[in-house]
């Protein structure tokens, strides 16, 4: 018999943690099934030094704009939150919510925001700041930073950003990595508002009957090499979307996560720009 080595079984039991899909509790009427959270499945993350290692420092970079500003909104229950703005030349009702990997709201991610700015033509884009104003550019943090992120914290945020959009608001929702998966949870919150959501490799919701409140359409930008957001956890997105009756577009590249960060040193230009355009085209015909 082939032994396992140490390392190999570390793997192995931090996987069956974070992708075992319930905790299945018998009670007397039948049997009652608990879903982990999203976020608390990829705050788990944190604590593996294999998938810090997986992510370099982010390069240098100062985002210079003459459009974007930071703003601050209130939240119930909670301290006032932080957002880099980008508003329309003109008015209008669509918005686009970025979300941050997990180094928090840096000047990459401003960036990024004034990218599908400009991409999208008349559309206000906010990119959301997750962390409460922490930012860092180094893993170990990083890792420190997510672990320490609540959820309940994050949907107060997101819903004081509802609010300060308008009621009439119609809302487009993405992010990477950490984002990717707070892009889908900001897209539940929003409610009827949620017009589009886009995903960069970030843990899925598996509670199917939260995915049946969800009001928009899916794309999932996804690396075919990625070890943690893996085939696994696609499948099974895939199953429980179409279990809850929504429509899910997946687009895979043959490259490790992270691979659309600019500030990786793995970043993939040719399929970044791929991605980019798919995203731009998904938000568009959404957003009328």
């Amino acid at each position: 018999m082939e032994r396992l080595k140490f390392t190999d079984m570390k793997k192995i039991s931090l996987q069956a943690v974070i992708f075992c899909s319930a905790i299945v509790v018998f009670a007397q009427d039948g049997i009652t099934v608990c879903h982990t959270p999203a976020t608390e499945k990829f705050a788990l993350f944190a604590s593996n030094k294999e998938f810090n290692m997986a992510h370099a420092d982010p390069l240098p970079y100062s985002h210079q704009s003459q459009v974007g500003k930071m703003i601050t909104f209130k939240t119930t229950g909670g301290p006032d939150a932080n957002g880099y703005l980008l508003e329309a030349k003109k008015k209008t009702n669509n918005w686009i919510f970025v979300f941050q990997e997990w180094w928090g709201l840096n000047d990459h991610i401003k960036r990024e925001a004034e990218q599908l700015y400009n991409a999208l033509g008349n559309v206000n884009v906010l990119a959301i700041d997750m962390y409460d104003g922490k930012v860092t550019d180094k893993r170990e943090e990083a890792g420190k930073l997510m672990g320490e992120f609540k959820q309940d914290r994050g949907t107060a945020i997101v819903q004081g950003a509802l609010v300060y959009a308008g009621k009439s608001a119609k809302v487009g929702t993405v992010g990477w990595c950490f984002g990717g998966g707070q892009s889908l949870q900001a897209a539940l919150t929003a409610g009827t508002q949620a017009v589009a959501c886009v995903m960069y490799y970030g843990m899925p919701e598996e509670n199917v009957d939260r995915l049946k409140t969800l009001n928009c359409d899916v794309l999932n930008i996804w690396p075919t090499q990625d070890q943690w957001i893996n085939k696994a956890v696609m499948d099974k997105f895939e199953a429980n979307m179409k279990t809850a009756g929504k429509k899910l577009t997946i687009k895979s590249y043959d490259a490790d996560h992270a691979f659309a960060n600019p500030s990786n040193p793995k970043h993939n230009k040719e399929f970044t720009e791929d991605a980019f355009k798919n995203t731009v085209e998904f938000f568009k015909a959404r957003l009328k």
